[in-house]
């Protein structure tokens, strides 16, 4: 006899639908599953005979043959292991009724128990786009696929609780997305907490106003990696429709803690040993990297000279296009990377080139050779780079207590606001097309002299003039300025100076 039933796989991100087809004949009792398996779908061959014996089936002794299509497609993990169950006892006669309109997603134990998988949220948005009503998952994944409205999704905790439903002896209830108050979101770093540095940290709102690159230079314990893992708290909240798109990342990469949707914004800071495959992701079966895990979020890279050419030189595309895309034999998948990259490093590698007070200990040589790690096509994609100068003892000795991130974040949600009466269509500054930056970027005389004069003088790439006009933006935009005015082209342009003093560019 035969049956089909469904389910959802994931090629990255982009879920397609996967037809379990079960084939029951007489004849030597074998058990061979089809399709472009990968070792995890032909390992669940065993979890199934064990697991549908142990919740009160019998195993037909037939020669079974499932197929999964299309066959051209590879498939891969457990996720498969419930529906291609129920397609077998749906064969067998031990499960009867329609279940087109239904897909089964979940790994089998050999008890029979129903275990949690990576990538439910994906797999419920594809369900819904290709029509499924309802969504059987693990009972762990019931509250993370509830977030999708528009289709039923039944949380599962054995193969015996589905068989009931399935028969209609025993109903089972549609899972419930967790209420606002119960989502995790821990106390974020606050600003408050850093003493002085008042220009570093103009900067930091600059860069979280217009979604802009920053690179931090400075001596050691100046505050760099204080002042990056604060960013987050200044940055505006996440929409629902940028959580969905986090959610989905952290899902996929079995990174997901609760059920919920993520609704503080990521700050990922790997160390510098991190591979490139690390970065932007990779594997046999392909898993988003840290600029993934870091969408809409903040990328964190501490000590940046230390880190391999060949992992910095690999984010320079997914920096310039927002997505990463890795190649494989059988597949091209895709991940986004919209994300702030936020660099800090020292000037050298004693740390001390250019300190007011101690002196370096680097041959000029050296610190050429330090500084070159960091390529220019890098450096060009940064869009502010801050010297970050060591705290005079009288900033940490004043009483005067320092602005919140609360204060600074509302100025930063006004900014954003105004950009987006302005351009509906894009989240931020930094996101402007080519097309639409004269527009959005009226000069007046004397702004437009000055931004000359500063081409003209520094000799500016057609890269660096685009984000200097991006930032000046970005510092009208905080000052709610229609008009992009001198001041803001000269406090701009003065965010593109490191690189002339450090790396002569």
């Amino acid at each position: 006899m035969f049956c089909s039933t469904r389910s959802i796989g994931l090629l990255g991100l982009e879920p397609f639908l996967i037809s379990a087809e079960a084939d029951l004949t007489r004849a030597i009792p074998s058990f061979d599953i089809v399709g472009l398996p990968d070792a995890a779908v032909r390992e669940s061959r065993d979890r199934i005979r064990s697991a549908i014996k142990n919740s009160g089936f019998d195993f037909p002794e037939r020669k079974v043959v499932v197929n999964l299509a299309p066959a051209g497609t590879k498939k891969a993990g457990a996720s498969l292991d419930l529906a291609i169950c129920v397609a077998l006892l749906q064969a067998a006669g031990q499960l009867e009724g329609d279940f087109s309109s239904m897909a089964f997603v979940g790994e089998l134990s050999l008890g029979g128990e129903i275990r949690p998988v990576h990538g439910v949220l994906p797999m419920a948005l594809g369900a819904k786009q290709l029509g499924i009503a309802s969504l059987f998952v693990p009972y762990e994944n019931g509250a993370e696929g509830a977030v999708v409205q528009g289709i039923t999704v039944y949380p599962v905790k054995n193969l015996a609780e589905l068989a009931e439903h399935l028969r209609g002896t025993h109903t089972l209830s549609p899972a419930q997305p967790l209420p606002e108050g119960e989502l995790p979101s821990g106390p974020l770093p606050d600003f408050a907490e850093v003493k002085g540095q008042q220009a570093a940290k103009r900067g930091l709102e600059v860069a979280a106003a217009g979604g802009h690159n920053l690179l931090m230079i400075g001596p050691p314990g100046t505050g760099k990696s204080m002042l990056a893992k604060r960013l987050p708290s200044i940055l505006p909240p996440l929409s629902y429709e940028e959580s969905v798109e986090v959610t989905q990342v952290y899902s996929v990469g079995g990174l997901l803690t609760s059920g919920g949707l993520l609704r503080q914004r990521p700050f990922r800071a790997p160390h510098h040993t991190v591979s490139p495959a690390g970065l932007t992701g990779g594997g046999s079966s392909p898993k988003p990297g840290e600029i993934s895990l870091a969408h809409r979020g903040v990328l964190f890279l501490d000590e940046l000279p230390e880190f391999s050419r060949q992992a910095m030189e690999a984010l320079r595309q997914p920096l310039e296009d927002g997505v990463v895309t890795i190649s494989r034999a059988n597949a091209r998948i895709t991940y986004p990377s919209q994300v702030m990259l936020v660099g800090a490093m020292n000037p050298c590698p004693c740390g001390y080139y250019g300190h007011p007070t101690r002196p370096c200990t680097c041959s000029p040589a050296a610190v050429t050779r330090y500084l070159s790690r960091v390529s220019g096509p890098l450096l060009s994609r940064i869009d502010l780079h801050i010297e970050v100068q060591p705290v005079e003892y009288e900033a940490f000795s004043s009483p005067t207590p320092e602005e919140s991130s609360q204060e600074i974040q509302k100025r930063v949600i006004a900014a954003r606001e105004f950009q987006r009466l302005r351009n509906p269509s894009i989240l931020c500054n930094a996101q402007i097309p080519p097309s639409l930056l004269r527009q959005s970027c009226p000069l007046d005389d004397g702004a437009d002299r000055l931004l000359k004069a500063a081409f003209e003088r520094m000799g500016l790439s057609g890269r660096a003039y685009e984000r200097i006009l991006k930032m000046a933006r970005t510092i009208a935009d905080l000052d709610r300025s229609e008009v992009i005015r001198a001041p803001h082209i000269s406090e701009a342009v003065q965010y593109r100076s490191l690189d002339r003093k450090y790396w002569n560019r």
